[in-house]
């Protein structure tokens, strides 16, 4: 007998130690699988077609899900990644060794099962197992169904045993695969160019957040987890590149919410000779033919609301927007005091460290952002919200910026690129003094300006939030249910009790 571990039943042990000693490993380093789940049913299926009522012999391997047993006759249900079949066992068919491990099985074990397909009075396709195999002892019990798994600690902490349990949880990450891919071939199509950028920076700038450090031991200096791909994506454009876009993590040092995790995945891409209107309008058709390819249709639930996502997309100003929605038209209160002071007549709690770009991101937060559930571009927004925006034509205090809303939370953020290396170093100064001002770190990313300095050509730029689009593809009102490993807080050092 091994030596006992507590937190694994003795019957499991038990079990594991009578496998080894019938000279069964079982934790074999391979099987030849001819067929999954779905394609031994597709075989037999085929047969059937042919006018036999077996099909040829299959071996198929999965997870044990259940095992009823009746005398001499037992079922097994195996599951593997494309789905399930059943396996019939007659006591008077099996092998002896096989005979002998069947004793020893428990739900949640991987086995293999060998045998024709046939169709059962009850109309199931069956495989009729001549031999079983042990692949993988399960020393835990599986959750039981219906309550272990309505426990979020357990599902979002152990995933592996939510996507045992949950078909609908295997589906929705299955379908993220399918829209990144989907993403990568739309923008591909668009001739665009897919690279990578660090991870690790020198400085944490581009987006007003919060860093996570670490530090480089060689170079003995502390290091930045990226918070944006825009500057190094900037520096291609600058370094001729036309089109390029990254799929990958970001990173901010924030609180975690329904629309919040630490680590998120974006899209972030830049066209040169584009402005912000041409990204409005590849973004309407990336969304749109990334669900029908996905989905099969533009029409998506949320809730009791069918968003249509076909273009075009609403289209309002931001500064109209906010006002309709919350009654404050922060233009005509242009300092920090005044604003705070009007937003406090309007009952609002009002952080008192907070600027006058953090006020009015507040009041687009609270009162417009939840209102939009349609698709809806808000356009044009005020220069100290958007550091790395151009400045729309005859207006020093609006940039030529759009951020899309769709199920009441933000999609997608994008901008007519700054490229004005003068006021870049302007803005970027400011926004380091917010910073310090702040207690943040108030260091400017010389090396980008110095590439902006070499000039850079008219940019529409575009940074697409993965995880929140994939909430609103699958109907999900948390960012946790499509990530697979979501950020939690501390638990005790504790096995989690799955009873």
């Amino acid at each position: 007998m091994p030596p006992k571990i507590e937190h694994i039943p003795e019957q499991r042990l038990q079990k594991l130690n009578n496998i080894r000693a019938l000279g069964i490993d079982p934790y074999p380093p391979r099987y030849h699988r001819t067929h999954t789940t779905k394609q031994a049913i597709e075989l037999f299926e085929q047969a059937e077609k042919d006018g036999k009522t077996e099909s040829a012999e299959v071996n198929v391997a999965g997870r044990i899900m259940a095992n009823r047993t009746m005398g001499k006759i037992s079922f097994i249900d195996v599951h593997d990644s494309t789905g399930k079949i059943q396996l019939f066992i007659s006591k008077n068919e099996l092998d002896e060794q096989s005979l002998a491990l069947l004793k020893e099985l428990d739900i949640g074990d991987i086995i293999g099962g060998k045998g024709v397909v046939f169709r059962t009075r009850s109309n199931e396709p069956t495989i009729r197992a001549k031999t079983l195999t042990m692949l993988s002892k399960s020393l835990q019990p599986l959750p039981e169904k219906f309550h272990g798994l309505s426990d979020v600690e357990i599902r979002y902490r152990q995933r592996y045993l939510d996507l045992i349990s949950n078909e609908d949880v295997r589906k929705t990450f299955e379908t993220r695969s399918k829209v990144v891919s989907a993403i990568r071939r739309f923008m591909d199509g668009r001739g665009f160019l897919e690279v990578e950028t660090p991870i690790l920076e020198p400085e944490a700038n581009g987006a007003a957040a919060e860093p996570f450090v670490t530090h480089h031991n060689k170079l003995d200096k502390d290091m930045y987890l990226r918070i944006e791909t825009e500057l190094h994506l900037k520096r291609l454009i600058v370094g001729g590149f036309e089109k390029v876009y990254e799929i990958g993590r970001l990173f901010r040092n924030e609180g975690v919410s329904f629309k919040h995790n630490p680590e998120f995945t974006t899209m972030e891409s830049y066209e040169a000779y584009a402005d912000y209107n041409s990204v409005m309008e590849m973004v309407e058709q990336l969304v749109s033919s990334v669900a029908l390819e996905v989905l099969g249709t533009t029409a998506v639930p949320r809730g009791d609301t069918i968003i249509e996502l076909k273009a075009p997309w609403q289209r309002l100003s931001f500064r109209d927007a906010i006002t309709q929605y919350s009654g404050i038209d922060f233009v005509q209160y242009p300092t920090v005091e005044l604003l705070r002071s009007k937003m406090r007549e309007k009952g609002m709690e009002v952080d008192p460290k907070n600027n006058w770009a953090q006020l009015v991101d507040e009041l687009l937060s609270k009162f417009v952002e939840p209102k939009l559930i349609q698709p809806t571009f808000l356009i044009d927004y005020p220069v100290s919200l958007s550091p790395l925006a151009k400045k729309k034509q005859g207006q020093e205090r609006v940039v030529e910026r759009f951020e899309a809303f769709a199920g009441g939370f933000e999609l997608a953020n994008a901008f007519t690129e700054l490229n004005d290396p003068l006021d870049q170093r302007e803005r970027f100064t400011q926004q380091a003094k917010d910073k310090q001002a702040l207690g943040g770190n108030g260091e400017i990313d010389e090396d980008f300006l110095l590439a902006m300095e070499h000039g850079m050509p008219p940019t529409g730029g575009l940074g697409m939030g993965i995880d929140r689009l994939m909430m609103l593809l699958t109907n999900n009102s948390s960012i946790r249910e499509v990530i697979l490993f979501p950020t939690m807080k501390d638990k005790p050092n504790e096995i989690t009790d799955k009873s």
